[in-house]
């Protein structure tokens, strides 16, 4: 199941490295909220992904908008990841796969010759109301983080 732009955001409520537990309902009618979904923490393309959007928190917080990664590692995982990148997003445990399956970035995929599932690398801006405005699905992570903000800017106008 694809989420597209118009649906209502799967709401969830999942762990940070920090054991806190974030809900997509925090931040309901306070901010934007740009969910990151990427499979693997400290491997090569996703740190790449993910410390280019850490790297512009603050020009996402001039859109009033926060960035939440979203993988199947566990808390510790993240933050060991968060504290050897200097990575300042929250990153969310969903270790059952459950918030990946609702937003539908859980997909077969071929890996080394066998099906597997795994995260297919995918991003949501999600609007005040708690509505998708953009479903971007298999993105690229280089230069992604800029798209977004400027999609941010465009939603704007």
């Amino acid at each position: 199941m694809r989420l597209n732009a118009g649906d209502a955001a799967p709401q969830f409520s999942l762990p940070d490295a920090d054991l806190e537990m974030v809900s997509l309902s925090d931040y309901v009618g306070k901010q934007r909220v740009v969910l990151i979904f990427y499979p693997k923490d400290c491997t090569p393309c996703c740190t790449k992904q993910v410390t280019d959007f850490s790297d512009h928190d603050a020009d996402f917080a001039k859109q009033n908008a926060v960035v939440l990664g979203i993988n199947r590692d566990d808390s510790q995982k993240h933050q060991i990841f968060r504290e050897k990148e200097g990575i300042s997003l929250a990153l969310l445990s969903d270790a059952d796969a459950a918030v990946c399956t609702q937003y539908g970035v859980w997909q077969e995929k071929e890996i080394d010759e066998q099906k597997k599932y795994a995260i297919v690398r995918s991003t949501f801006i999600i609007d005040r109301q708690g509505i998708i405005r953009q479903a971007l699905y298999n993105v690229n992570y280089k230069g992604h983080a800029a798209e977004v903000l400027k999609l941010l800017k465009e939603l704007d106008t």
